[in-house]
């Protein structure tokens, strides 16, 4: 009974991004072609290159944005791609839901599992990385009344007051350790990051769990997730990883980190609708992790640890055609180039007074995204008062985040379509700001 249409869809369209379904129209810029004989640093400074780029993504002229951590502006191919998709569902409506569904979301799952090197049956999507996340901390099941749960300051928010929660759900005992911090003259290296974890987990031996985000959104912060996940392995501790950031902003292989339990974005850096995330658990971990909220509870598979209703279907079916623009430049490439928009700000910041930048310059333990703050301006209205300086001044958007335990701070985040002089609007708007301090 199923249609010559719906089933081309199923069969071609997650491979030829819904050609089948709809007429395509001509994407209105040319594909970004990355030379394969030039290494990501040299692709980051090839301003030809990144203008083709830049012309697959329409942009408001009313502001030079550098506060993309939010969410990922699509590009124009994805973004067709989606309007197409719509209108397709829409049409279709429970005609395809009700017969086809549940297959094409199988071949979802096994394109975005290619993507993330994972096997098929480790995961599900999401409406993001914080709803895999809650799932993930509500679900875990291995703790016992007493047992601590481990987390820090630059965690995220819904992801420290999950972890909160598990004193009334397991009856653990949550605490929160707080990150080292930079100060104007000393960068923070890998190794004050490992001991501030080996002294947090020998502070707390009764630690069962432990939260880590791989690159945080308060600074952009990236920690070495395999190194503290051996650390805390060698002591019987499991860890749910946020990777909300790190997926598509740094090129790396998940099943490297160590790490069972992790909750994935693909609308920020990888390029994807709203409200496309994962959730991954480690095929032999599946039963630790609780079925949602008692839905089939004798299921040992990934699925039935998360449900999220009724989702934006044409969103995760455009997923594969997110993932051909996103290849088409690649996660390496795309990782130099931020970490270059970034090294032109910050290598200036760093030499005004009362500038203090808050990740520092190793590319292992940074990308794209950076925070800064300027010293002794720590409040949540200092720093509302600076992003709205920024913005109304100088005509530059940032992002005032509240979140690191030594205060407030301003986080400036490039994305794809930024030039340096967009970056350089920024560092002369900082130049003015202090002058005069």
């Amino acid at each position: 009974m199923t249609s010559f249409t719906r089933r081309r869809f199923i069969n071609g369209a997650l491979v030829a991004g819904a050609a089948g379904v709809v007429s395509a129209s001509a994407n209105a810029s040319a594909v970004p072609i990355v030379d394969p004989s030039a290494s990501p640093p040299e692709i980051a400074r090839d301003e030809a290159f990144w203008r083709t780029v830049a012309n697959n993504f329409d942009v408001t002229d009313k502001i030079t944005n550098l506060e993309n951590g939010y969410w990922g502006i699509m590009s124009t191919p994805v973004l067709q791609e989606y309007q197409r998709l719509s209108a397709w569902v829409n049409r279709e409506n429970t005609n395809f839901a009700r017969w086809d569904l549940g297959e094409t979301y199988v071949g979802l799952r096994k394109q975005v599992a290619e993507f993330l090197n994972v096997d098929t049956d480790e995961i599900a999507l999401t409406r993001g990385a914080t709803e895999a996340l809650q799932a993930l901390i509500g679900g875990y099941n291995r703790l016992s009344p007493g047992d601590t749960v481990l987390y820090a300051d630059l965690d995220y928010s819904e992801m420290k007051t999950a972890m909160r929660w598990l004193a009334d759900r397991r009856g653990a005992v949550p605490v929160k350790v707080n990150f080292p911090e930079p100060t104007k003259d000393r960068q923070l290296t890998e190794q004050d990051i490992l001991t501030f974890y080996e002294r947090s987990l020998n502070a707390n031996p009764r630690t069962k769990l432990l939260l880590l985000t791989h690159l945080n959104n308060w600074t952009g912060l990236i920690i070495p997730v395999t190194k503290i996940a051996a650390m805390a392995k060698d002591r019987g501790i499991d860890v749910i990883l946020d990777a909300a950031h790190s997926v598509g902003q740094v090129d790396f292989d998940i099943k490297q980190l160590g790490c069972d339990f992790v909750g994935v974005n693909l609308h920020k850096w990888v390029g994807a609708p709203l409200g496309c995330g994962v959730i991954y658990i480690n095929k032999d971990r599946v039963g630790d992790i609780d079925t949602y909220m008692a839905k089939s509870p004798e299921s040992n598979k990934v699925t039935a640890r998360i449900d999220t209703g009724t989702v934006n279907m044409a969103a995760h079916m455009a997923i594969p055609k997110t993932l051909e623009f996103h290849n088409q430049i690649g996660t390496a490439n795309k990782e130099a180039r931020l970490r270059y928009l970034r090294s032109i700000w910050v290598e200036k910041a760093r030499s005004m007074k009362g500038v203090i930048v808050l990740t520092p310059d190793d590319p292992t333990m940074v990308a794209g995204l950076t925070s800064f703050r300027l010293d002794g301006v720590t409040t949540t209205e200092e720093n509302n008062a600076l992003m709205k300086r920024l913005a109304t001044e100088f005509g530059v958007l940032t992002t005032r985040r509240t979140g690191p335990s030594a205060g407030d701070c301003i986080r400036v985040t490039p994305s794809f379509y930024n030039s340096p002089d967009d970056i350089h609007k920024l560092v002369e708007a900082l130049a003015k700001i202090t002058r005069n301090l």
